[in-house]
């Protein structure tokens, strides 16, 4: 497969809302929902339940605008900060975020919530909990080390990194290199909470084939522990639907702190 007839995140930008459409909406043709949508869900209230991740502050860099990993952490972080690559998808979060018309619509979510934490009573108030929480929506570079230049951010509790580092890296070696500006965003006693996908090549948005680098689940706990993480816990779901718009073969998800 010639990569370069690939599409590059970072460089390129994706169309935020085919994404969403593609990957997490509720729409009949949407094959992913146990992949990008009941298994994050599933993962992140097991993990921030447990009473250990919580704090003032979190930082979320993730790929697209999708905001459903969001709804679990907003109940124990006092306050939510997203980096966003593209101008696109800082759009397309305001326009959710201020209950602008053409919104994306993530009240699928709540079946979700109520499968996993069991609030349905609460339902209505998880997307106002979620949109107070959001304090900041700011763009971010990637290739610099601080990735907000020239504002400086205050070191965060908990960072949450789902799906992106695979999109803005080129290599392996990119990967690593991203991976160590993101975490410099931790507190040293602070938490990381990862998602990626393993062993893919490519994810199609609408006609475009976005380039993805490769790796599988025995690279990413290497650059872990490398980089001086403690995996508390690490859960992998095979690919669950056939579809021609990714040839992932699996989700990963790992929580981790430095000692």
């Amino acid at each position: 497969m010639d990569s370069s007839a690939h599409k590059f995140y970072p460089v390129q930008g994706i169309d935020s809302r085919e994404y969403l459409e593609t990957y997490f909406s509720n729409k009949p043709d949407m094959v992913f929902g146990d992949d990008s949508l009941k298994f994050p869900m599933e993962c992140l209230h097991r993990a921030f339940s447990e009473g250990h991740i919580k704090g003032d502050l979190l930082i979320d860099i993730s790929i697209g605008s999708f905001i459903h990993h969001l709804y679990t952490a907003s109940g124990y972080f006092n306050q939510i900060l997203v980096l966003k690559c593209s101008e696109q998808c800082i759009m397309e979060l305001n326009r959710w975020i201020n209950t602008r018309t053409g919104a994306f619509d993530w009240s699928h979510i709540m079946e979700h919530i109520k499968c996993t934490e069991g609030n349905s009573d609460q339902c209505p108030d998880n997307h106002m909990t979620l949109k107070s929480a959001i304090t900041k929506i700011m763009k971010c570079d990637t290739d610099n080390e601080n990735l907000t230049d020239p504002e400086v951010l205050p070191p965060a509790d908990c960072v949450i990194s789902a799906w992106i580092l695979e999109t803005i890296s080129k290599n392996q070696d990119d990967y690593i290199r991203s991976f160590r500006n993101i975490v410099k965003l931790l507190k040293p006693e602070g938490y990381l909470i990862l998602f990626g996908v393993l062993n893919i090549t490519y994810a199609m948005v609408g006609q475009d084939r976005v380039h993805v680098v490769r790796y599988d689940e025995k690279f990413v706990r290497k650059v872990l522990t490398d980089e001086g993480f403690v995996i508390d816990h690490c859960a992998v779901q095979k690919r669950s639907a056939d579809s021609d718009l990714s040839d992932y073969e699996a989700i990963i998800f790992i929580t981790a702190h430095r000692e």
